[in-house]
């Protein structure tokens, strides 16, 4: 048997690293050297040996995964995407499944349960412990995307009247439990949250003095019902490692780490884009969807727009006279509205993310929309000149120059106007801002656009 030898440089790329793990791990499972593969997956970081994991071949994630030892399995699993992790419940030995799946840290546990199909999560869950049964039903009792939903229940609690000798000694007992210990959350007997502290201000600490002299009592939290997108913006505003989570009688029931925010972030990133493009967002992988799921996310918003571009047909079909009695003017209609859709385009862009990051708030509106309006004159007077030029020097006739260079300006000072008006007037009916993006501002100006123009070349044409 061919045996495979590794030559690891030190620090190399992380990408390059996950590569050349990835072709030696699959050529040493072809080959059923399963010692070597596990050998090679030792020294690798779970995140990286997850990444490997979902590049291989199905039939070989299952085998990848086998030669972890059973820290390693949990930590890896966690990782996964959840097509994988459900991939691999399928080909796991049922003692196996409940191992891994009883020690998840509860928040991960419930992302996975959130998944797979409830057949499968009655099997699982009637396996659990009773402590584990308990902290993942309190999850599941809350609203999907609420801080309640995404909190882990692993966190390291005091009370005030603990030395910092007697929490240290708390925390030595217990800290290979929890997911976090660098802070720390100080509780009264109610379990009512009080205070915060820090471990290093812990250890610092003289050992006599109590909890309650050292903790900081000024403590920034988020309630169960808070909107998972507030709980990031929360996090990253205050730089925390993790925020606690309260109930409506403000006792402590769990904490968001900030890794549980890096997902939420790029699952939120990753809505507002496919909103904006049109295309139906439901939490799974695109790329490894099937191509009728693929047709079903995008066909509606087509729908839309085939049947409110019928309106850009009307307005031509009611104008017809003047195109026929200047036929040039039909060969700048494509520039006019194409101009106008990316002024609008832009203006939408700036103002869904300042809303998304509340660095716009809706009373700012007025301000906003003046704003993106003078933009929009800047960028029409720009760009109007620079087309009448182009269309005199195309045609030889300054009255279709400067009929396409005027309606160029009017397009783009409305689209800008309606780029940065219309997320708002979503944003204060409760909708989705991002739904007011490129399809349906661009369908919006190209209607207005022809109109515009057509009119503005029968006034000065005389038609």
């Amino acid at each position: 048997m061919t045996e495979v030898t590794t030559t690891v440089r030190l620090n190399p790329d992380r990408e390059e690293l996950q590569g050349l793990v990835r072709a030696q791990i699959e050529t040493l499972l072809e080959t059923s050297q399963f010692d070597a593969a596990k050998t090679i997956l030792t020294p690798v970081q779970p995140a990286d040996i997850a990444d490997v994991i979902e590049s291989l071949p199905s039939r070989l994630q299952v085998l990848a995964f086998r030669l972890l030892s059973k820290n390693e399995a949990i930590d890896v699993y966690e990782h996964l995407a959840p097509p994988v992790q459900e991939s691999l419940l399928e080909d796991f030995k049922h003692p196996e499944v409940l191992e891994i799946f009883n020690q998840m840290s509860p928040d991960d546990r419930v992302r996975l349960l959130d998944e797979l199909p409830a057949k499968v999560v009655r099997q699982l869950f009637k396996h659990l412990s009773n402590e584990e049964r308990k902290a993942t039903s309190l999850l599941l009792g809350y609203k999907p995307e609420t801080a309640g939903r995404i909190m882990t229940t692993e966190y390291v609690s005091l009370k005030e009247d603990y030395t910092a000798s007697q929490a240290l000694d708390r925390i030595r007992h217990i800290a290979t439990s929890f997911e976090t210990i660098y802070v720390l959350y100080v509780t009264d007997e109610s379990r009512r949250l009080t205070g915060t502290l820090s471990l290093r201000n812990l250890v610092m600490a003289r050992p006599e003095e109590y909890i309650a002299q050292i903790m900081v009592p000024d403590v920034v939290s988020v309630h169960t019902n808070t909107d998972q997108e507030e709980v990031a913006r929360t996090i990253q505003h205050y730089d925390f490692l993790a925020v606690p989570v309260v109930d409506s009688e403000q006792r402590l029931v769990g904490i968001v780490t900030v890794d549980d925010v890096i997902d939420i972030l790029e699952e939120e990133a990753t809505e507002d884009i496919y909103t904006a493009g049109g295309v139906q967002s439901q939490g799974d992988d695109y790329f490894k969807s099937s191509l009728m799921t693929v047709a079903r996310k995008r066909v509606v918003w087509l729908f839309i727009l085939l049947i409110t571009n019928t309106l850009t047909s009307q307005v031509i079909h009611s104008q017809e006279d003047v195109l026929q009695k200047t036929i040039t003017l039909a060969a700048f209609i494509p520039l006019l509205i194409d101009a106008g859709g990316n002024v609008g385009a832009q203006s939408s862009t700036v103002v869904i993310r300042g809303l998304n990051t509340e660095d716009v708030r809706l009373t700012q509106v007025l301000p906003v929309i003046v704003r993106e309006g003078g933009a929009g004159a800047l960028l029409g007077l720009m760009l109007g000149i620079v087309v009448t030029v182009w269309a005199y020097f195309l045609q030889g006739d300054w009255l279709v120059a400067i009929t396409v260079g005027s309606s160029l300006f009017i397009i783009s000072l409305l689209a800008a106007f309606a780029g940065g008006g219309l997320p708002f007037l979503f944003k204060s009916m409760k909708l989705d801002p991002a739904l007011m993006s490129a399809p349906f501002i661009t369908t919006a100006v190209d209607v207005l656009g022809v109109a515009i123009y057509l009119l503005i070349a029968r006034s000065l044409l005389g038609i």
